[in-house]
């Protein structure tokens, strides 16, 4: 099992209970899961659960959430849990989210990362290894087994490069933004990176959603990787 920990992570927080989210498809799904981390011997508190990503929304207002599971399929249909990601990633950036895969197929696996996924995990695995992923995400870490990362990296050395200097020899991301991507990639959240630099949170997010847009990509973690990917060529 491989996990990435940027430097500027969170500090590990194993005497806290963790606060989690379950999203399944179906309420007896959510109640088996809840059941299984019951048992488990780590700390983790079960506060809520959602079938949509309405409810997930309106979970989330209602109380406070470290981490949020979501399975690859909800009610609104197959793959609605990538939606979710999506609407997590946007409105409750704070939060860690894991996706629970039917399969690790490679675009699945590259997918769920795209839409803003901090852990992968598949159904097919034991229940031993969500409860470790849980814990290391909601520690600030990035989990995916050794062939979710191969998949990954392979996907990142096939596609165009993307360019943080243009054919010119210009820099493709203003100072400040190149600034707020290296932050990102060493593991601060939004709230961290404003007060490192001094400005309000939604200004980090205004300069992340350009920064996406000028380097053709979706994601925190793809950001992170191809940062990483440019100083270890």
């Amino acid at each position: 099992m491989v996990t990435a920990s940027p430097s500027g992570a969170h500090p590990a927080t194993s005497s806290l209970r963790m606060r989690v989210l379950i999203a399944d498809e179906t309420t007896m799904g959510c109640q088996l899961l809840k059941t299984a981390l019951a048992r488990s011997r780590f700390r983790f508190d079960v506060v809520t659960y959602a079938t949509s990503c309405s409810e997930i929304a309106e979970c989330m207002r209602a109380g406070p959430v470290d981490v949020a599971v979501v399975s690859q399929n909800l009610q609104g249909g197959p793959f609605a849990g990538f939606q979710a990601l999506n609407e997590l990633q946007t409105s409750f950036p704070s939060v860690r989210a894991i996706i629970l895969l039917n399969s690790s197929e490679r675009d699945l696996v590259i997918d769920a990362f795209r839409a803003g996924a901090e852990g992968v995990v598949c159904r097919t695995e034991p229940i031993a290894v969500l409860c470790k992923c849980i814990r290391m995400v909601h520690k600030g870490q990035i989990w995916a087994n050794s062939h979710q990362l191969h998949l990954i990296l392979d996907t990142l050395m096939s596609s165009k490069p993307l360019r943080v200097i243009s054919s010119r020899g210009r820099r493709v991301l203003a100072q400040r933004e190149h600034e707020v991507a290296h932050l990102v990639a060493e593991g601060l959240t939004n709230r961290e990176i404003a007060q490192k630099l001094g400005v309000a949170e939604n200004i980090v997010r205004n300069h992340l959603f350009r920064i996406y847009d000028k380097l053709n990509i979706s994601s925190r973690v793809e950001l992170g990787l191809y940062l990483t990917r440019q100083k270890h060529p």
